[in-house]
Formats: C-alpha cells, structure tokens, sequence
C-alpha cells in the first residue's frame, strides 16, 4: 500500500456535502482514508471572481498506481458534477495527488508532487494539520516549515 495525500475543495452546490461524497467514492475506488484534515473556507486562488471554497486534504492508502489513481479522481470530480469552463474556476469537486508517497513524477498528465504546494495555504494548512512532519521530496522541508515561509496572504479560516 502506498501513502498518498490529497487536497480536496468545493465551491459550487452544498461544499460540505460534496466533500463528503468525494470522501466515499475515494473509499469505492480504492483509496482507504487513514486521516482527514479539518474543512477550512478558503479565499479563491488564481481566479478571483468566484464564491470561496471548502478545502480539506486527506491521508490515504492505495494500491491503485499515481496513473490509476489520477483516473479514479477524475471520474469522481465527473460523478459530481464537475464541469471545467474556467481554468482555476468554480468548480463542485476538485481533487488533486498532492503526494505519492515520496514519488516524484513529471509526466504532461501527471506531475507529483503537486505543483504549487508550497505557495497556496488553502493547501499547506489543512496538510499541516494532519502531516506537519512529512517532507517534500523535492524542497526537502517539512509542510510545517513550508507553511512558516509561505508568503500566500489568501485568507484560509477554519470552517465550524
């Protein structure tokens, strides 16, 4: 079984309710949860003029390959109802392979670990929360020292 983490995030429809299907279709489709962070309410990223997002990110166990496993959260983003007209637009479900294990991969499909990490809070808070000590094979710094250097501003609240 390989460790991955995923950042998840909605913010169209009931984000609180896509989140947790999301979390229940990763489970049918092979990714065993282990842990999950807490559900923050994010500022948006890269396209502004949207509503905020539920993000959450997760810690799972898989045998299903980084290839196996991209299909497997792309056909849950389409389950949901994801549908893409903006880059970096509103979205019902958005799931990303932030890490695999300690993989490395650079392919036009698939780039692992996820880019951009160590630059968007919306994503290093919740990783913190539940992997403080996991170290970005390619930075070769822990989240929690890549979210003490994070210069992001985007306002990242924990959801009640």
């Amino acid at each position: 079984m390989k460790k991955v983490y995923l950042g998840l995030g909605s913010n169209l429809g009931d984000r609180g309710r896509n989140l947790q299907e999301a979390l229940v279709l990763l489970e049918r489709w092979g990714v065993k949860i282990v842990r999950s962070s807490s559900i923050y309410e994010t500022e948006p990223w890269g396209y502004l003029d949207q509503d905020w997002f539920f993000n959450m990110v997760v810690e799972g166990e898989t045998e299903l390959s980084p290839e196996e496993l991209l299909q497997a959260t792309q056909a849950i983003e389409r389950a949901l109802k994801r549908v893409k007209k903006i880059h970096l637009g509103p979205r019902t479900m958005d799931i990303d392979i932030l890490f695999y294990g300690d993989m490395v991969m650079d392919k036009p499909e698939l780039k692992i670990p996820h880019h951009g990490i160590a630059d968007r809070k919306s994503v290093l808070v919740p990783l913190n929360e539940i992997a403080p000590d996991f170290v970005h094979p390619i930075l070769k710094k822990s989240i929690g020292e890549l979210l003490s250097t994070c210069s992001d501003t985007f306002i990242v609240n924990l959801h009640d």
